[in-house]
């Protein structure tokens, strides 16, 4: 059974058949904490045994054994919370889904110190966030380039944090994206493999290269052709690599309309109204709760300019 005090502080009695490595059998019984939270506990000092402070993660269970875990408060976040308007989507105490809007950058970072989405998540999650390895702080599971914009996700909990990366690095994640495009892809519809990491000719840019890199695989279709000029497609990922859709659709001669790194005919789409920014949206992402199992998808509209975008291709 386990116990939670005043003092956040777990309690923890090991059955008569309980084994196994003690971080993994603490982390069973405590799902509010991953097994990554207990192991840096540990070490931290603040799980004991019987009274005896344990310092190894890997120590085995003593049957019948009790065990305390201390969980100090979550320190405040480093990034501040500010109030940015968010399209929220779904909230829990798990979890929170929104809508990103194009030119908002995820994480704070070199030349994006603050104004991020990870400030705005602060400021609006407040104390509901439980913290992520003890900083009261998002848990940022995957990622939108800043000027693509879509639905994602954000975990409030150390366990939901831990059992959404486990999902991404299993590859159960749905997700759609749609792009419109310069030429007609074809076949209309098709997988795009290639391995992607830093450009040897650009380190600030990703490519497919030939050796190294890392797995990636991207499958498409048509949705809609504009007079053979451009296209609209789906776009459903096998892997989530940098800049990966970007880089494949470029790679194979059709470029996201706008794009500004890659070949996105930026005069051409600057005379169609569109802004200096890749025509990419981040339309359906599906998961499992990580709390409940429950099957959850969302979806987000296309935003004004990519929808101002098509009628102008309709027109040319």
């Amino acid at each position: 059974m386990t116990a939670l005090d005043s003092e956040h502080r777990h309690r923890v009695t090991a059955g008569p058949d309980d084994r196994g490595r003690i971080d993994a059998f603490l982390a069973g019984r405590i799902p509010s904490l991953s097994r990554s939270r207990i192991k840096a506990l540990i070490t931290a000092g603040a799980v004991s045994a019987d009274g005896a402070t344990i310092v190894d993660p890997s120590q085995a269970v003593k049957p019948g054994g009790a065990y305390s875990v201390t969980v100090p408060a979550a320190v405040p976040a480093t990034p501040r919370g500010q109030d940015i308007a968010l399209t929220v989507l779904y909230e829990d105490l798990a979890l929170i889904v929104v809508d990103k809007p194009a030119g908002l950058v995820v994480h704070p970072g070199p030349g994006n110190p603050d104004n991020t989405l990870v400030n705005a998540l602060i400021h609006h999650c407040g104390d509901s966030l439980s913290g992520i390895g003890g900083v009261k702080r998002p848990g940022i599971v995957h990622r939108l380039d800043k000027d693509t914009s879509g639905v994602m996700v954000a975990a409030k909990t150390d366990a939901a944090h831990a059992d959404l990366v486990a999902q991404f690095q299993a590859r159960t994640i749905e997700r759609a994206y749609g792009a419109l495009v310069w030429g007609v892809p074809s076949p209309a519809k098709g997988r795009i493999t290639g391995n992607i990491g830093r450009s040897p000719r650009n380190r600030k840019k990703m490519a497919v290269l030939r050796r190294g890199g890392r797995n990636a695989a991207t499958n498409y279709r048509v949705i809609r052709a504009f007079d053979g000029r451009a296209a609209q497609l789906e776009c459903r990922l096998e892997s989530g690599r940098t800049h990966q859709i970007r880089v494949h659709l470029a790679h194979i001669g059709h470029p996201v309309i706008g794009d500004p790194a890659y070949g996105g005919r930026g005069r051409r789409a600057a005379a169609l109204g569109m802004p200096a920014h890749q025509a990419l949206h981040a339309f359906l992402l599906g998961f499992h709760h990580p709390e409940t199992g429950e099957a959850m998808r969302f979806t987000a509209s296309f935003p004004p300019y990519f929808n101002g975008l098509i009628k102008r291709l309709e027109a040319l």
